[in-house]
């Protein structure tokens, strides 16, 4: 549990590194996701470490961000970031900063059997720390896109396949379709030369490929055919829309 909240607050300090000596100009710049600036990027991570920290300490007050959030599915989360942008770049900085050390705080001793609500399935709080991570990974990829920047893949890397490997069903089940019965047979080449494996080697379903190839997709930043992944029988077809973050499936939002 403290590996994966310390590779959570890591891939944070890689993101802040990027965004902390960034002028107006630079947290002003358009990121790939439409409407969105480097600002709104932060904004949307700052605002997501909370609630995850309501979900953990007050999942009452979580329940009522959830009902927020059902009135308009594809539109609250950029409402949420507008208003965060809606700060100057400091003082933003200085919420996310603050808000991620103490969804830190609050997950690293959280016993593991507990359930935690969340917008798509409930999870345990190590789950609820590799979700944080993938996604500042996710939004990192985003800032570093528009800043032209090319940043070095990490061995924590592993926990955003991981959870997408492990949220296969539930890209599934969002885009009405009824998942397979076996599990694919997912072959990753890790960033330190090692292969990471899940699943059935006898199964005639697999990716192959680099693990940032793979992360990049799961997360629905690159299409398949911009990467170095090779998939075969109905991995293929996952793969066109495997989503490993709650929301509204590929095709529901700009």
């Amino acid at each position: 549990m403290s590996d994966t909240v310390a590779a959570f607050l890591a891939e944070c300090a890689d993101l802040d590194a990027l965004v902390a000596d960034l002028d107006v100009g630079g947290w002003a710049r358009s990121t790939p996701a439409e409407g969105w600036t480097v600002a709104h990027q932060i904004a949307h991570l700052a605002w997501t470490d909370e609630v995850a920290l309501l979900a953990a300490t007050r999942p009452g007050d979580f329940a009522i961000e959830v009902e927020l959030a059902t009135v308009d599915p594809l539109g609250h989360a950029d409402r949420r970031a507008e208003e965060g942008v809606m700060a100057p770049p400091a003082q933003l900085l200085a919420r996310w900063r603050e808000g991620r050390e103490r969804l830190a705080d609050a997950l690293r001793p959280a016993p593991e059997g507990t359930r935690l609500p969340w917008f798509g399935p409930p999870m345990g709080p190590r789950s609820m720390a590799t979700a944080r991570l993938m996604e500042t990974w996710a939004h990192g990829q985003d800032v570093a896109d528009a800043l032209g920047v090319r940043r070095e893949p990490t061995d924590r890397l592993r926990e955003v396949c991981h959870l997408g490997v492990r949220t296969r069903d539930f890209a599934y089940v969002i885009t009405d379709r009824v998942p397979p019965q076996a599990p694919f047979r997912i072959e990753l080449t890790a960033p330190a030369g090692g292969v990471w494996t899940w699943g059935d080697a006898s199964t005639g379903d697999v990716v192959t490929g680099p693990a940032e190839d793979f992360a990049l997709v799961v997360t629905q930043r690159r299409e398949v055919e911009d990467t170095d992944l090779v998939a075969t029988g109905e991995a293929a077809h996952w793969l066109t829309f495997a989503q490993a973050f709650a929301g509204a499936p590929k095709g529901a939002r700009a």
